[in-house]
């Protein structure tokens, strides 16, 4: 085994008891695991009980802190719509409900106003937004959807988004990938072998992770590499059988492995078939994503 492949391993192994080695995890980019911490109270006791419905499972919220708890609550009530459109939000009455400073409640509010989901208007006061402005790459937002009513929606959204960037990603990485960035990706997929082999599905999923990651870095495109979050998000919330991705086994591991072979040659076009074989969809969401063409 491969000092990165025993490190990452080893590092997967610390988050999963709760316990993380000096300095590992924070050598790479992943989203923390789902929180499951609240803040305050779990019911707004006014008059209107709806406001209190807090989501159905906590995201993983960016954020530290009460600030960071504040955000992911009111983010994901407005995002299941327990918190409707135009709906108001009155600062004092979240800052008594969730007992949270005034400065907590403001800046949980920018946080929230930056990713579309509300709107701050002098003599109107802050309002939920409709979803037709809400920033839907955004990486909370997400989460949050593809943890409450409309996860069925997000996965597939997310699978169709996938289809339309990482197989254009994988041709373009085969002409612009630097050798150093190449063998990264190569050693994603020696850990994603040792991890399958050990029944490790963490370490599996966050060298998956890295892997998709790096390869749109590399394809050339900086517009593609902004979205590079997106399938990272994609892959940590996909929660069931959409992708190759989501299934450890000799399959997946094996079109991961051409993709690197492809790379190698420089070959785009076995690149992008390979990436399709991959991203060999669910038959629940066969009839919006088209089955993988033979090259």
């Amino acid at each position: 085994m491969s000092t990165l492949a025993h490190t990452m391993m080893t590092a997967a192994r610390s988050a999963d008891s709760g316990l993380a080695g000096p300095g590992e995890l924070d050598r790479y980019p992943y989203a923390e695991a789902p929180a499951v911490g609240r803040v305050g109270a779990s019911m707004w006791d006014g008059s209107d009980p709806e406001l209190g419905r807090v989501g159905r499972r906590a995201a993983g919220s960016r954020g530290r802190g009460l600030h960071g708890q504040l955000v992911q609550q009111l983010g994901q009530m407005i995002v299941s719509g327990d918190l409707g459109a135009d709906r108001p939000l009155v600062p004092e009455e979240i800052g008594q409900r969730f007992e949270v400073s005034r400065t907590v409640v403001r800046e949980s509010l920018r946080v929230l106003e930056a990713k579309g989901l509300v709107s701050a208007r002098p003599n109107v006061g802050t309002r939920v937004r409709p979803v037709s402005d809400w920033n839907l790459l955004d990486p909370d937002i997400i989460e949050w959807r593809a943890f409450g009513p409309q996860r069925d929606d997000q996965r597939r959204e997310l699978s169709e988004l996938r289809w339309t960037i990482e197989p254009l990603a994988a041709r373009l990485a085969a002409g612009h990938g630097r050798d150093d960035v190449q063998q990264r990706i190569g050693d994603m997929v020696e850990i994603m072998g040792h991890a399958m082999n050990q029944g490790d599905a963490l370490t599996f999923s966050r060298a998956d992770a890295e892997f998709h990651s790096l390869l749109i870095q590399v394809a050339g495109n900086r517009m593609l590499e902004h979205l590079s979050g997106i399938v990272s998000a994609a892959l940590q919330v996909s929660g069931g059988p959409v992708t190759g991705c989501d299934r450890p086994n000799e399959s997946s591991l094996a079109h991961h492995g051409r993709i690197v072979d492809a790379l190698a040659t420089g070959d785009g076009m076995a690149a992008e078939a390979a990436m399709r074989q991959l991203l060999t969809v669910h038959p629940e969401v066969e009839r919006v994503v088209p089955a993988p063409r033979e090259h």
